[in-house]
């Protein structure tokens, strides 16, 4: 990659040979190539455009809540819209229309400060949505959820950069959302900017909430620990922590990961596990898990790099 034509289209930051252990909640993963932080949708269409043009390999993150980068790195660009230091996907703006509290989130924003946002302004729909660990763009891809509410019950519209580095507009009911996925995923689009739709309610009742579902959280989930939030996706009739579980596997490990003695559905790094080692684990969680119930859990995290699964 020629650096000087990257530094024409985009004023942000690049880095070279980068940890991406500094970049992922599970404190993981070798150094990437080259690291990216553009300004703005602009610039960071411009630099996959560049990318998709030269045939160059690309990859881009938020706040790294779901990844497994493997520990040889990432032989290629990492783009970065997660970055919380000003630029345009970390911005949140708000108006009301009506009873309607509208928010314009970019793509960076975590779903902890969008929360926070909608409690101040007395918006209300988001509680259960508020802790999990992620950012706007991969939630809206992912159909993120929890207690029973996803994103597809508050998006209102999205701006993405298409495969070939076009930026464009969805509207809510042109995008098809199904558990933790969509046809954003499906389609390759990297979403840089959401409208969030939320009624109006008491802030008081709102907060206390909020309170209520991060307890809860914090007495059931490992939030001690790096991890990557629930490991597998919820297969059809079935709980995947359960059957995890009931497999005898809490607190199987392999070197520093293991799988939780609180939460047999998070995969944790206790210290200094590698993601050799996670995904080793991943995989036998996966073969004890058929074997005993015929059962293929899928895993929600996205292995970046190369890994031998």
């Amino acid at each position: 990659m020629n650096i000087n034509n990257i530094r024409k289209i985009t004023k942000g930051e690049i880095r070279i040979n980068e940890p991406m252990s500094a970049h992922t909640s599970f404190k993981t993963g070798g150094p990437a190539d080259y690291y990216i932080i553009p300004k703005n949708a602009r610039e960071a269409a411009a630099v996959i455009r560049y990318h998709v043009m030269n045939g160059l390999p690309y990859y881009v993150i938020g706040n790294g809540s779901n990844l497994l980068v493997s520990d040889a790195g990432y032989r290629g660009t990492v783009i970065d819209l997660g970055r919380n230091d000003g630029t345009s996907f970390t911005m949140l703006g708000y108006e009301w229309v009506g009873d309607e509290l509208l928010m314009d989130c970019g793509a960076g924003c975590t779903l902890a400060s969008v929360g926070s946002f909608a409690v101040k302004f007395g918006g209300t729909g988001f509680e259960s949505l508020t802790g999990i660990p992620g950012c706007i763009g991969g939630a809206c891809i992912m159909n993120a959820g929890a207690f029973e509410r996803e994103m597809k019950d508050v998006v209102k519209s999205v701006e993405v950069i298409t495969k070939s580095g076009e930026l464009k507009t969805l509207q809510a009911d042109e995008i098809e959302f199904r558990y933790r996925g969509s046809s954003l995923m499906d389609e390759g689009y990297i979403v840089t900017r959401a409208e969030i739709g939320l009624q109006r309610g008491e802030t008081d009742k709102i907060r206390a909430r909020c309170e209520e579902l991060a307890a809860t959280r914090k007495a059931k989930q490992p939030l001690e620990y790096p991890s990557a939030g629930s490991t597998f996706k919820r297969p059809e009739g079935y709980f995947a922590g359960k059957l995890i579980s009931d497999a005898g596997l809490k607190g199987y490990h392999v070197g520093d990961a293991e799988v939780s003695e609180k939460h047999a559905g998070f995969i944790i790094n206790k210290g200094q596990a590698t993601s050799a080692e996670i995904a080793e684990l991943i995989r036998h969680v996966q073969d004890v898990v058929f074997k005993e119930y015929g059962v293929m859990l899928e895993p929600e995290v996205r292995f970046v790099g190369d890994f031998t699964l």
